[in-house]
C-alpha cells in the first residue's frame, strides 16, 4: 500500500475570512489554532488542529463555498454543539440516513458543508 494515511485536509475561505474562520473553527468547534510557517503567513488562511491531524483552511480569491465534499468531524457532545451552533445563528439539519450514526449537517462562515457526527467513547 502506498499511502499511509491523512496528514491534513485544506477547506477553502474567502481571502479576508480568518477572523470569522476562527470564530467557527476554534471558539465553536474548539479546534485549537497552529502556528503557520511564516513563509506561507503571507498567503492568509489559518491552520487548526482536529485530533493528531490538521486542517487548513486556505485563502482563495475566486472562492466557491463547497456544498457536496467535506469534512465529517467526530464530536464530543453532538447536543451540547448542535444547541451552541444554533445559538451562534447557524443551521443544524438532522440526518438520520445512516440509523447507526447520529449525525447533523452545517456550514461554517462561509457556506462550506460540515458534517458532525456524535462520537461512540463519549467521556
Amino acid at each position: 500500500m502506498q499511502v499511509l494515511e491523512l496528514d491534513h485536509l485544506q477547506i477553502a475561505i474567502p481571502v479576508g475570512g480568518e477572523a470569522l474562520a476562527r470564530e467557527f473553527y476554534a471558539d465553536i468547534l474548539g479546534m485549537p489554532e497552529l502556528p503557520k510557517p511564516v513563509l506561507m503567513q503571507l498567503r492568509g488562511g489559518a491552520w487548526f488542529a482536529c485530533g493528531d491531524r490538521q486542517i487548513h483552511l486556505g485563502a482563495e480569491v475566486n472562492f466557491q463555498p463547497a456544498k457536496k465534499a467535506h469534512p465529517a468531524f467526530i464530536v464530543r457532545d453532538l447536543d451540547a454543539l448542535c444547541a451552541l451552533l444554533r445559538a451562534s445563528g447557524y443551521a443544524v439539519l438532522k440526518n438520520e440516513e445512516l440509523p447507526e450514526v447520529r449525525r447533523v449537517f452545517t456550514e461554517d462562515p462561509f457556506g462550506n458543508r460540515i458534517e458532525l457526527i456524535q462520537s461512540k467513547y463519549v467521556a
